[in-house]
């Protein structure tokens, strides 16, 4: 081969991966925040990775996510968020975690944000309305605090002879751990039951937390809709079965990992039909202003018959009936 065929040769071979280096960097990018760990979620990214490709986007091919995971520490969600901000991301997604919302509502008035929550997005300032947001911000709130009174009944059919009860709350997320200890109070006040408000915010915490449990002779436990309770699955299951108290879950994680019981939203296809599906329709012009926030309807009420068996515990049958799913 002559030289000069050679080096246009060469020249031609470099230009292929820079053309691919340019059309990759001109790919819109989507900034996934949430507090959890990417081994904690891979079915909820799964699952908004299919509401994106229903609305035409297929991570890779027509559009690049970077994700952020704070691993339960949510004092790193601002620095990741902001993070995302610098880069000038072209829309920023935060899962399953209200701080990380809130965070996000804080970097930026400018960049769309789509969130996933379990707070009232109105009580806590990130929209002005549920049908009318306003502002960059909307999403789909689960509004697990609407489920605690239920959730301890539940509990109370399980355990009607508790004399007291007890709430798991993170005092760190203080918007949601407040409204669940109301509504939980309030449930606990018809049933004439004790309630008893646990605040935990670190796995020591939560091992101090079962000591309180035993002194205060509580019958049962639940846990408010904070995903650290989520985070931390193994520990609380682990917990509960060593010291014997019947607790109920929001996240069917919990169950799946051990818990007795779970009973909460279906947040995995929540996830598609509402995260995913709203990021690809702002990545298509549409403005989060103009994009009701929605509110979850589909529950989960997940029972563990192995735990049951191992605490010598048995579901009434008015409880197996309604279960959608039974851990065998």
């Amino acid at each position: 081969m002559r030289r000069r065929e050679f080096i246009a040769g060469l020249g031609s071979a470099t230009a292929w991966p820079l053309a691919a280096r340019a059309q990759q960097r001109a790919l819109p990018v989507i900034g996934y925040v949430s507090g959890w760990s990417s081994g904690d979620a891979p079915d909820y990214v799964a699952a908004f990775r299919q509401g994106l490709a229903e609305t035409g986007y297929i991570e890779g091919q027509n559009v690049a996510i970077e994700y952020r995971w704070a691993e339960g520490h949510f004092d790193r969600l601002p620095e990741l968020v902001a993070d995302l901000v610098r880069r000038q991301v072209n829309v920023i997604v935060t899962a399953n975690t209200t701080a990380a919302a809130l965070a996000a509502k804080a970097a930026t008035q400018t960049i769309p944000i789509v969130f996933l929550l379990g707070s009232n997005p109105v009580d806590i300032g990130l929209v002005a309305s549920l049908n009318r947001p306003g502002g960059n911000v909307t999403g789909v709130t689960d509004l697990q605090t609407s489920v605690v009174t239920k959730r301890l009944g539940l509990l109370h059919e399980l355990v009607p002879a508790a004399k007291a009860i007890g709430i798991l709350v993170n005092p760190t997320n203080r918007v949601l751990a407040e409204a669940d200890a109301k509504e939980a109070a309030t449930a606990a006040a018809a049933l004439g039951v004790r309630l008893v408000v646990l605040n935990t915010s670190s796995p020591a915490e939560i091992d101090a937390t079962f000591v309180t449990i035993e002194r205060e002779h509580i019958g049962g436990l639940l846990t408010n809709g904070d995903s650290y309770f989520m985070i931390n699955r193994i520990q609380l299951a682990t917990l509960a079965a060593r010291h014997a108290v019947p607790t109920i879950f929001t996240f069917p994680e919990n169950a799946a990992a051990g818990g007795l019981m779970s009973y909460g939203t279906d947040m995995i296809d929540t996830t598609r039909q509402v995260l995913g599906v709203y990021a690809g329709r702002v990545l298509k012009g549409e403005k989060p202003a103009d994009l009701p926030v929605q509110q979850t309807a589909k529950l989960e009420f997940v029972l563990n018959l192995v735990t049951a068996k191992a605490l010598q515990i048995t579901f009434p049958l008015t409880l197996l009936a309604i279960a959608d799913k039974v851990i065998e």
